[in-house]
């Protein structure tokens, strides 16, 4: 399968394939038939496999998550699209409380996605911009993935699909159409498997999402490694740990707010596991602990820069 385009398209392109693969996988969201989704990511699916499998929602997010664990106990494959998730916390008991407790409490599969854009860096205020990631970070059961990339956006999505327990997919909405790529073979990915992004001795970056871009850019001329974690839950350990020993140096860097984000577990987790290598203290870099703000200045001022990235990698390699 030969694909060139934008990372939505490459969402788009992994629910078309995974529809067409299994009758089980069905869609269910907000204007996501007709209208194709506030970011068109479910454009065209509607035409191709019908109002069956294709479902129009209320604006109603505990309704659609609660449709959608019914799907999956019924042994359907649905993928419930959140506008954005910033309202996922509406839906949050359904899918901490029940979905990801079910295996636990008498062995039911529940294997149903939980999918939508997060991130800030588009002006979209306090409500339509957050990180709520860790919110749902912790929860036995649920799984939580954030793809960087648009060999991510598709593989890791079709993963999650076929994974037998709940699953939260945060596409971050500023890499939507500002990432492109293209294959000729289908990319494929594991959960719970980071990716190695750049390699490097002196330190490393240990990060997740859009955030990684920003890695990147900042550590460009420098020996310094980048770590995709992709994963967000479970963990990939191990390749933090070989990461942290083989560097001695590391910067947890995320988008969300820094205090009692992602981040403050990852850098507990790491000092906690890897003291014995570590040359310095385990840093984070994180968005300020405010609101998203709307106006473009100060959600700029707010969010993890390259200058800033560039300044903590500076501490970090003079410790």
């Amino acid at each position: 399968m030969s694909f060139s385009g934008t990372y939505v398209e490459a969402v788009r392109q992994a629910l078309h394939d995974a529809m067409e693969a299994d009758a089980r996988v069905c869609c269910l969201g907000e204007d996501i038939g007709g209208y194709g989704g506030a970011f068109r990511a479910t454009e065209g699916l509607l035409e191709r496999f019908g109002a069956d499998r294709v479902i129009d929602t209320p604006i109603a997010e505990q309704a659609i998550a609660g449709s959608a664990i019914g799907l999956a106990l019924m042994g359907q494959r649905p993928v419930a699209e959140f506008q954005f998730m910033d309202f996922a916390l509406l839906a949050g008991d359904l899918m901490v409380n029940f979905a990801a407790k079910a295996h636990w409490r008498w062995g039911a599969s529940v294997p149903a996605v939980f999918r939508g854009p997060s991130g800030g860096g588009n002006g979209g205020g306090p409500f339509h911009s957050q990180n709520p990631e860790g919110h749902f970070l912790g929860s036995p059961g649920l799984k939580v993935v954030a793809p960087g990339t648009v060999r991510d956006a598709y593989a890791l999505l079709r993963a999650a699909i076929e994974d037998p327990d709940p699953v939260m997919v945060f596409e971050h909405k500023r890499l939507y159409r500002r990432l492109k790529d293209q294959w000729d073979e289908a990319p494929t990915a594991r959960l719970g498997e980071a990716a190695l992004r750049k390699d490097g001795a002196s330190a490393c970056i240990v990060t997740y999402g859009a955030a990684q871009h920003l890695a990147l850019e900042a550590v460009a001329d420098l020996d310094v490694a980048v770590l995709d974690l992709r994963t967000l839950w479970p963990l990939d350990d191990e390749a933090i740990a070989h990461l942290a020993q083989r560097t001695h140096r590391v910067l947890v860097l995320t988008e969300a707010p820094r205090t009692y984000g992602p981040g403050a577990e990852l850098a507990a987790r790491i000092g906690e596991t890897c003291f014995p290598w570590l040359d310095a203290p385990v840093l984070r870099l994180g968005a300020a602990d405010t609101p998203t703000p709307a106006s473009p200045t100060l959600e700029t001022a707010a969010l993890a820069s390259v200058d800033a990235i560039r300044a903590e990698v500076a501490r970090l390699l003079a410790w």
